[in-house]
């Protein structure tokens, strides 16, 4: 088991004083209790023979006075050591949470966000339970076991041996159950992470859902898996339910032979009505460690499993990180970009073939292609979102992979595809990243991508939320949000990853206008499928199955009557099309 909470160890050994001092408490809580009995032995003893009102009244002030020193460290135990549980799971959440954000995108689309949801949650709850609860009551039993075994001994050695009888059972019985209860408790968790996961993708998708009229269809997948989990859930209690009364039953039949054997002794004149009675108390503490030792193992079990789950988000190290970086090797970024016999396989397909590309600093490059020519994994190399084959791509003639992260992140603007927005306001989404920034800048930002009109008729502005992935705007919106937010970051390198695709070309028209102040003396990559977008880049890069077949100026494109003028034309009939229409 030490080998297992390994892991751990390093979160426990910040809180190595406070342990010392909460486990301190715990020991001086026990011995006190464990004098109650012998204090009411000698009080039986000493009362069955000279019954005086300073006597009762002696031995009750005792009673009362080891009572509330029992009670008062039995309080600075749980604070300390259950306290001690919550910074635990406070470092832990940080350290998991700072850890997911370290790691690159294939990491996400290989492991599911409701089972990494279930890992931050539920199995943290449950390390946090062990490392607390687990821990102190597993000393608690410890150390009032050894205490209470040994007064009994001092009492009547024969009466100890014969109580003590079922304990190998016990023994035995724990851990039966208890590898069931971790084995069982790791299906539980897997399934409370497809539940979470199921419960995830139909609430980001339940537009679909409605649209396609599938309500009733989720529901009823939804109900299959629920009743899975509920009955991975209920063979776990089935097992519980077997080991707590088990331990409960060798405890009696300890208490009956006891009494059998016991009561004799006594009727004998063997042993004092006291120590009798103190006995028997002491067989009543047996009973917590007893019980408390299924109960403790359920803990530890189910943390251990929990703490197996979570460390393979640990385990999973980045790809992208700064092993190769050097601190001075850029510190301030022009904006020149090439890419030298640059080839890039993901997942074992090959998706980029020996790309050769030189950007001037400042220069507006445009790239066109079909739909899955591998335009985006080209731009994506650049902010290193993949980690492209060393010394393929070079930023003011050095490779990517050794500027730091953060020195090449910062001065890249990136609007993808997909715009993504937070739960925020739409000020906090267009400031995600500059903080800092004032009111009129966040407001000139919004100008020029032609979105502060709309802000401004919005309920609360600037200060309006936009809700989940900003499901309260349209997608023309939060493209053009999206593409304040980078612009308000006044990047070195500007990518534009057909960013305008869900607004009608006068607004796109609008904001390229307004856009070419901003790309002034600005490296830019505009990736699109409209020509009107791109047709006054500097250059237009043209890419058909992860290779460059054509490259030049719109005109200079057209006038070789290839891939790109054939691109041309049909967009020029489907626009006349549209007109008829």
């Amino acid at each position: 088991m030490l080998k297992r909470l390994q892991p751990l160890l390093p979160y426990l050994a910040r809180y190595k004083k406070r342990y010392v001092v909460g486990l301190a408490a715990l020991v001086i809580t026990q011995l006190v209790g464990v004098t109650i009995p012998l204090l009411v032995k000698d009080a039986i003893d000493g009362l069955s023979h000279n019954v005086t009102r300073e006597r009762l009244l002696f031995f009750a002030a005792l009673l009362l006075g080891v009572a509330l020193t029992k009670a008062v460290f039995q309080y600075a135990m749980r604070w300390i050591l259950i306290g001690i549980s919550r910074d635990v799971e406070y470092d832990l959440r940080n350290d998991l949470f700072r850890h997911l954000m370290r790691l690159e995108p294939r990491y996400y689309t290989e492991n599911r966000t409701g089972d990494l949801m279930s890992k931050m949650t539920n199995d943290l709850s449950a390390v946090r339970n062990m490392v607390g609860p687990g821990i102190m009551y597993s000393a608690n039993t410890l150390v009032m076991g050894v205490a209470t075994i040994a007064l009994m001994i001092h009492i009547d050695p024969r009466l100890t041996l014969l109580c003590l009888l079922p304990l190998p059972i016990a023994s035995l019985t724990v851990k039966f159950f208890g590898q069931r209860i971790h084995e069982q408790f790791e299906k539980v968790q897997a399934l409370h992470s497809e539940l979470m996961e199921r419960v995830r993708e139909s609430l980001s998708g339940v537009r679909v859902v409605r649209a396609f009229c599938q309500e009733e269809a989720e529901a009823a997948s939804f109900d299959n898996m629920n009743q899975r989990y509920v009955g991975s859930n209920r063979q776990l209690i089935w097992i519980q339910s077997f080991l707590w009364p088990a331990l409960a039953l060798l405890f009696a039949i300890s208490f009956l032979l006891i009494m059998v054997s016991g009561g004799r002794a006594v009727l004998r004149g063997q042993i004092s009505i006291g120590s009798f009675t103190a006995f028997n108390i002491y067989l009543m503490y047996l009973i917590w460690p007893i019980i408390a030792l299924g109960w403790v193992t359920n803990i530890v079990q189910r943390g251990l499993a929990s703490l197996g789950r979570l460390w393979t988000i640990f385990r999973a190290e980045p790809q992208i990180d700064d092993r190769a970086a050097r601190p001075d090797a850029l510190s301030n970024i022009r904006g020149e970009i090439e890419f030298r016999h640059l080839s890039f396989s993901y997942n074992g397909k090959p998706v980029l073939n020996d790309i050769n590309l030189h950007i001037p600093a400042g220069r507006t490059v445009a790239i066109v292609g079909a739909t899955g020519s591998g335009k985006t994994t080209l731009v994506s190399l650049i902010p290193r979102l993949y980690d492209s084959p060393p010394g393929t791509i070079l930023i003011d003639g050095v490779p990517i992979q050794q500027i730091p992260l953060s020195t090449l992140r910062q001065q890249i603007g990136f609007v993808s595809q997909e715009p993504f927005l937070f739960s925020e306001t739409v000020r906090g989404n267009i400031k995600f990243g500059v903080p800092e920034a004032g009111d009129t800048e966040v407001v000139r930002a919004a100008e020029i991508s032609n979105i502060l009109s709309e802000i401004e008729g919005f309920p609360k502005g600037f200060e309006t939320m936009v809700g989940e992935r900003g499901l309260t705007l349209s997608g023309g919106q939060k493209q053009r949000i999206t593409i304040s937010r980078a612009i308000l970051r006044d990047p070195r390198i500007l990518i534009l990853d057909d960013a305008l695709s869900s607004v009608d070309t006068g607004t796109e028209e609008r904001i390229l206008n307004q856009l070419t102040g901003v790309l002034a003396g600005r490296t830019t990559l505009l990736i699109s499928h409209r020509i009107s977008t791109i047709r006054n880049a500097d250059e237009i890069v043209v890419v058909d199955q992860g290779r460059i077949v054509e490259k030049g100026t719109h005109e200079q494109l057209l006038a070789r009557q290839g891939y790109y003028a054939e691109l041309y034309n049909k967009q020029l009939i489907e626009e006349a099309l549209e007109k008829e229409a």
